[in-house]
């Protein structure tokens, strides 16, 4: 692309250079309008980043107004760096989930590495101290190099720049499915813990106050970022790889820290991380939020390189950097926290109160814009809707009948499953105990991090299946809020709220933007029920390769307290002689299910049912006699049914095995993904009490000591399995396939 100063105001319009930058013919009639003028080269380059998708939710804010967002335990709701919850003694608990898929489809280390150090510092421009990271990954199927490239690729950048910025990952989710083949899905997520009266917010508010530029020097990596986010990936993706950043974890843990001191400064007004869009979106959201315009003068900006132009300092995303605004008068003593930490804060601009956004570079202005016009006035635009044929379809089929005739070779394949295995491959790379508060890492149905100094902890998941959401997107919804709050509850948590990443296809195609509509209607439907509003989240449309939309995958990031540490329950059997219940009837549900996937190959048919009021009131039920001390274990049955999750129950290297009975339909009690259901373990002591407690729950059998995973149907043994041996399946299902010539 040609850069600035060749390209003139009229050149912009007679040749469509905005088009380059992502805008339709129409917003540039609107900016013309704007603006009462054309708008010059820099200029456009600013609306274009502001009004796309990634920043302004153009097309999906009419969607967003229909989650819930207000509570009693809410502080801070959607609109800031990220949502705060109250969680008791003057505390809050701090979390986003935020993505970063394009950049990972062409440039997959650097592209996870740098969605790990954004969502970081969304987390710690609150005025919050990150304490945990998750997230949540999908990929195509494990059979081409370049699957396994990107898998691996994106794992080592997680762990790269997680481990070094002293961060612990302590959970997540990976999932493989052919539709994520050319756009791998990569969804970070980060949990903080402030004391509330420290939480800032991102404002530049005050005439004549300072603002000051904080971090790495700026570069031209990253340009174009937010756009690069909003279209869709193909063949020409290769050359978009100068969109992706390049991280520096070291540079984030000094900021981390200078961060979380300058905040106690009352010469502090506000604060914002340099993401999306760089210095652009921070630099016009501060100003527009406090009401205020903002001049800056770019040759103030440290850079990295020679001869940047206005263009490329304003949309250069170059990583670990901060806006900060400043009582004027006062910037010394800013200057001196940050250097203890060998970092520059250096003043580039002023507050001004004419609502315009002014840069001067070289002596010239080389923008003069009204802020709101970036920040709040985008258009709006209200997609056509379309009920996909396919869905009719689905919806007419008869239920789907599964022919097993070996059910202890279904389980053994089941566990091979990529989505199923275990992710130890993953979680074993990343440093899941720095900072020394974890209690559950990686592995369990949700990670616990105590907070030290108190009588309680924090639960946290990250969760979607994404092929209940293909098959109905409603109902998938749902279930992804459902599931997520069984995986806290299930740890001995109350699920307090949620952080969503909405990942979708091309919104311009009406079947895409109605999966939008009825996903959202459908957590919307579950948050209200649960009593898990919508705190923060991100966006991310335009998720095809070559033309072909990825599953509909709204991720959802939940937060839990345990509000003793006596209530911290662990997902696997603890001691032999236990009983073992089912909370939960079963149904015969496949459609969407993994033995669809083992027995098709491709996923049709209903999505399992879902009763919000049965699923409420299990979860209130269970969590209540957790407390009460009745409950030993707890895991949520999901993907493979009842028998993979005792498999996994059993899965801890101490020779612990089950002697299980199941009746009825052998298939649908073994594999059926009917929704609702935990299986739990309660001292034999303990049965009567429980039972009294958990109305649904029904016994079928007792943890053994002899190693054996031994499960009977109308008195004939169907399964004697070795636990040792399956966990061996489970184990090395990913690293085989990885190693497998592609």
């Amino acid at each position: 692309m040609l850069q600035a100063p060749e390209i003139t105001p009229e050149m912009v319009e007679q040749d469509k250079v905005y088009r380059e930058m992502g805008l339709t013919d129409k917003e540039y009639d609107m900016i013309k309008d704007i603006m009462g003028r054309r708008p010059n080269f820099t200029e456009i380059g600013i609306f274009s980043v502001m009004w796309s998708e990634h920043c302004s939710y153009k097309t999906s804010k009419p969607l967003l107004k229909k989650f819930p967002t207000e509570g009693p335990q809410v502080v801070q709701g959607p609109g800031e760096g990220a949502g705060v919850v109250d969680i008791g003694d003057g505390q809050g608990v701090v979390f986003k989930v935020e993505s970063h898929n394009h950049p990972s489809a062409v440039e997959p280390y650097q592209g996870a590495a740098t969605g790990v150090g954004g969502i970081i510092r969304d987390v710690f421009s609150m005025g919050a101290r990150p304490i945990a990271s998750l997230n949540s990954l999908r990929f195509g199927n494990l059979t081409t190099g370049r699957v396994k490239y990107l898998f691996e690729e994106v794992v080592h950048g997680i762990a790269g720049y997680g481990n070094c910025v002293g961060v612990p990952t302590v959970g997540g989710e990976v999932q493989f499915d052919d539709s994520y083949e050319g756009n791998p899905l990569v969804n970070a997520m980060c949990v903080g813990l402030i004391d509330t009266k420290d939480i800032q917010k991102g404002i530049a508010a005050g005439l004549g106050n300072t603002i000051m530029y904080v971090g790495s020097k700026t570069g031209r990596d990253g340009i174009h970022g937010a756009t690069f986010a909003s279209e869709d990936l193909s063949e020409e993706t290769e050359s978009k790889r100068s969109s992706v950043q390049v991280g520096d974890p070291f540079m984030e843990k000094l900021l981390i820290e200078a961060c979380l001191e300058v905040i106690h400064s009352d010469d502090l007004v506000g604060i914002q991380d340099m993401g999306a869009a760089g210095l652009t979106s921070s630099a016009s959201e501060m100003a527009s939020k406090a009401g205020m315009g903002m001049e800056m003068n770019l040759d103030l900006i440290p850079q990295r390189e020679a001869n940047m132009t206005a263009y490329e300092m304003m949309l250069s995303e170059s990583q670990e950097r901060m806006l900060l605004c400043v009582k004027k008068g006062e910037e010394q003593e800013i200057v001196d926290i940050f250097k203890k930490y060998n970092l520059e804060a250096v003043a580039v601009g002023t507050v001004t109160d004419d609502k315009r956004f002014r840069l001067l570079h070289k002596g010239e202005v080389v923008a003069d814009i009204p802020v709101d016009s970036l920040a709040e006035d985008a258009p709006i635009f209200y997609k056509e809707s379309k009920v996909p044929a396919f869905y009719e379809e689905y919806q007419r089929m008869p239920e789907y009948a599964p022919n097993v005739t070996d059910h202890a070779e279904m389980l053994r394949k089941l566990l091979q499953q990529p989505t199923i295995a275990s992710k130890e491959y993953v979680y074993d790379q990343y440093d899941s105990m720095v900072q020394a508060n974890t209690v559950f890492s990686p592995g369990s149905d949700a990670a616990v991090i105590r907070v030290r100094g108190y009588d309680k902890a924090l639960a946290m998941t990250i969760d979607c299946n994404s092929r209940y959401i293909h098959l109905d997107p409603e109902t998938g919804g749902k279930i992804a809020v459902a599931e997520a709050a069984r995986n806290i509850v299930a740890s001995g948590a109350k699920p307090l709220a949620i952080t969503d990443g909405l990942n979708f296809g091309n919104p311009d195609k009406p079947e895409n933007f109605w999966q939008m509509e009825k996903s959202v209607d459908g957590m919307s439907e579950a948050c209200l029920r649960l009593d898990t509003p919508v705190i923060s989240g991100n966006v991310s449309l335009y998720n095809e390769s070559n033309g072909q939309a990825i599953f509909p995958t709204p991720i959802v990031g939940m937060v839990g307290l345990h509000e003793s540490l006596t209530h911290i329950t662990p997902s696997h059997f603890q001691n032999a002689g236990d009983a073992i219940y089912v909370i939960g009837e079963t149904a015969a549900e496949f459609g969407g299910s993994e033995l669809q996937n083992v027995l098709e190959g491709k996923y049709f048919g209903k999505a399992p049912a879902i009763d919000l009021e049965v699923e409420a009131n299990r979860q209130s039920q269970l969590l209540t006699a957790i407390r009460s001390g009745l409950v030993v274990s707890a895991h949520d049955i999901a993907e493979g049914g009842l028998a993979v999750a005792i498999a996994e129950s059993l899965f801890t290297g101490k020779g612990f095995g089950a002697n299980v009975a199941v009746e009825g339909d052998l298939t649908a009690a073994l594999f059926s993904e009917t929704q609702s259901r935990f299986i739990v373990s309660v001292k034999e002591a303990d049965r009567t009490a429980f039972e009294n407690a958990v109305e649904a729950a029904a016994f079928i059998g007792t943890v053994s000591n002899n190693g054996k995973l031994v499960v009977s149907n109308n008195a004939e043994e169907v399964i004697n399995e070795e636990v040792e041996a399956l966990q061996q399946l489970w184990k090395g299902a990913i690293p085989c396939l990885l190693k497998s010539k592609a």
